[in-house]
């Protein structure tokens, strides 16, 4: 006949099974992450942003993969086919609001993060004879991937200056191979939205003379009042050593994740970005952005429980 001491550590034991169990099943899961283009910055944040759940988040696994950034990336997460994602803050209103390039409403998913300024670039050759965005007109110039965020704010930008398609020789194609046809000839102009420095703008600056197109102060004030997330910004001319600094404007790149992962989950995901903020910064420039403080800036859509559940505790 059993003891009371053998019963109550068999209850013991079956009660840790529980719990392992309940564990395992929420938090042993492999995420996930989808960045951008391999010459982008989305794509060595994601794989920091893997690096540290694989590290220091207990029970998730992570990994980066490559993917044709925000409009895809959240039509993937509202899909099932990733986990986590990085788009910029107008596409994730978009999104959720069923407008420009989205047909209807894709909602399954919310915000994690702010992250850091995505800049619209305007980056002509040297010797285009483009020195303002009304100068763009006639000349071949790349708007970004159709339907795409990029293109989104080239329509926007063109127009604020009072420019359509009509006006431009229109090319889709993504910043990547836009940097290649300037670089070939083939295109005179491009915009392209990513983080600073960017590396394809990077790759073509050394082999071909290029300067950054401003918007002057009128427009960024007009294009700032009439669509909310954009931002003034200058890029510095050390950043790709052009003659002068460049205005323009920004949006912001967010962190979204999927509805189907937990508060819990997303919560301590959350807690572990910020408690690393170093190997963000330590991959790219523009991983020197993302703070704490300005973790909530330009959220466009819902927070996450698990994400709101850590910024209430670090108030």
């Amino acid at each position: 006949m059993k003891t009371a001491k053998q019963i109550g550590l068999v209850i013991l034991l079956v009660a840790a099974v529980f719990t392992l169990s309940a564990c395992a099943k929420e938090g042993n899961k492999d995420l996930v992450v989808l960045t951008g283009g391999e010459q982008g910055t989305y794509y060595p944040l994601g794989g920091a942003l893997s690096q540290i759940i694989n590290e220091h988040v207990e029970g998730l696994t992570a990994t980066a993969v490559v993917s044709g950034a925000s409009v895809v990336n959240v039509n993937d997460v509202n899909d099932g086919k990733g986990d986590l994602a990085f788009i910029q803050n107008d596409i994730a209103y978009y999104a959720a609001e069923g407008t420009q390039m989205f047909e209807g409403k894709v909602d399954k998913f919310k915000a994690v993060a702010a992250l850091y300024p995505e800049v619209i670039q305007i980056v002509a050759a040297a010797d285009s004879g483009i020195a303002n965005v009304e100068d763009l007109r006639g000349k071949r110039v790349a708007v970004g991937d159709q339907g795409s965020g990029a293109e989104a704010n080239a329509r926007q930008i063109l127009e604020a200056h009072g420019l359509t398609y009509d006006d431009i020789k229109a090319e889709y194609m993504a910043f990547s191979d836009a940097a290649g046809n300037i670089q070939d000839g083939n295109i005179d102009a491009a915009f392209i939205t990513a983080g600073t420095p960017t590396a394809a703008i990077e790759a073509l600056k050394v082999s071909r003379p290029i300067t950054l197109v401003s918007i002057t102060p009128d427009k960024v004030s007009e294009l700032t009042e009439k669509y909310p997330y954009y931002t003034s910004f200058t890029i510095p001319k050390d950043v790709y050593g052009t003659e002068t600094d460049a205005t323009t404007v920004t949006v912001q790149s967010m962190l979204i994740a999927s509805d189907e992962l937990s508060e819990e989950q997303v919560y301590r995901i959350t807690k572990g970005m910020f408690e690393h903020l170093d190997t963000f910064a330590s991959t790219h420039q523009a991983g020197q952005h993302i703070t704490r403080e300005t973790a909530l800036e330009g959220i466009s859509v819902e927070l996450h429980p698990g994400a709101q559940k850590y910024y209430d505790e670090t108030k």
